[in-house]
């Protein structure tokens, strides 16, 4: 009976949890580095180790720390149509106008973005090499949230349209299938004149997307049937249930690259965000922070942290990650 609940416990967060999943995520951080320009090149590829492995750390956290889970994905439908064209583009007007509990409520993930690249922005000014590489990570997270469709609706998981378990398959499923046969190569990074339009247009093209997501997923699984569009798979030991591959290639054929399209915007979107925050630092020298290491003690907190997440770590609403 314990083995059966526990199957149904990583069912659901293999299917649930995860935005883009720890595995795209990480991917995103790390190809993102690439875009960089040779003066920030050596420092961030240096370091190209951290910035892969702690792209996951707002998920992480989501859970133990109080006020996270709205930075990764904002309700639009909560606030009527063409919202997105609508809401206020900075925070205090937007808390003037709704109130700082609605838009908590509802998710602040484009407001929030905005947020961390003045600190990052901040971070090079003061070269403080620790904390460029923690918010670097944190940005790159939050940047991909901002490009899955599934994080600008109240219908995060397919609940209110019973289609429950799109959101893991769309962001986790099909880029752990079909990601190496995507196209990553993308070009240089380049400055970005209106950092928070370019937070809001993300958000406003992947909502622009969502119809899509619901309606292919629900098309196909009318014409196949549900006996056809689940699997058994081993999974460290364990038998779990997951999207068929035959379900999943057809449903990424009807999509048209739509998963490929938003990993690589997220990839470049990171890119010409970390280098927005470095032209507006002043441009420094990052090669005197190439050999910058993480003291002991900020290493035993870091690995203390993460345990404490990992122990707090339980699924509530897949939205929220």
């Amino acid at each position: 009976m314990k083995r059966g609940l526990l199957l149904l416990v990583l069912l659901g967060m293999s299917l649930e949890g995860g935005a883009w999943g720890f595995f795209a995520h990480q991917r995103i951080n790390r190809l993102a580095v690439f875009t960089l320009p040779p003066e920030m090149l050596g420092f961030y590829k240096y370091h190209i180790a951290y910035l892969t492995e702690n792209a996951v750390n707002p998920d992480r956290r989501r859970y133990a720390v109080e006020g996270e889970a709205p930075r990764h994905y904002i309700d639009a439908d909560a606030y009527g149509d063409s919202a997105l064209y609508r809401l206020p583009r900075y925070w205090k007007d937007a808390v003037a106008h709704y109130s700082e509990d609605t838009l908590m409520a509802y998710g602040i993930v484009p407001w929030h973005i905005q947020r961390m690249k003045f600190e990052l922005t901040e971070a090079f000014r003061q070269m403080d090499a620790g904390r460029i590489l923690r918010l670097s990570a944190d940005l790159g997270h939050y940047i991909g949230d901002a490009n899955v469709p599934l994080h600008t609706t109240s219908n995060y998981n397919g609940q209110q349209t019973g289609q429950v378990g799109i959101h893991g398959f769309w962001e986790s499923r099909l880029p752990e299938l079909f990601a190496d046969g995507y196209d990553f190569f993308l070009g240089p990074a380049t400055y970005l004149e209106s950092p928070q339009r370019s937070a809001w247009q993300a958000v406003i093209q992947a909502n622009n997307a969502l119809d899509s997501v619901l309606r292919f997923e629900r098309q196909l699984t009318q014409r196949v049937g549900e006996d056809r569009k689940y699997s058994f798979e081993e999974r460290n030991g364990l038998t779990v249930r997951a999207y068929s591959k035959s379900f999943s290639q057809a449903y990424a054929a009807m999509l048209d690259g739509q998963v490929e399209r938003q990993m690589r915007k997220s990839i470049r979107m990171t890119g010409d965000f970390w280098y927005t925050c470095w032209i507006d630092a002043g441009q420094p020298d990052l090669d005197r922070l190439i050999s910058f290491r993480f003291s002991e003690q900020e290493r035993r907190e870091m690995e203390k942290e993460q345990a404490e997440w990992e122990k707090r770590n339980l699924p509530a609403r897949a939205h929220e990650n």
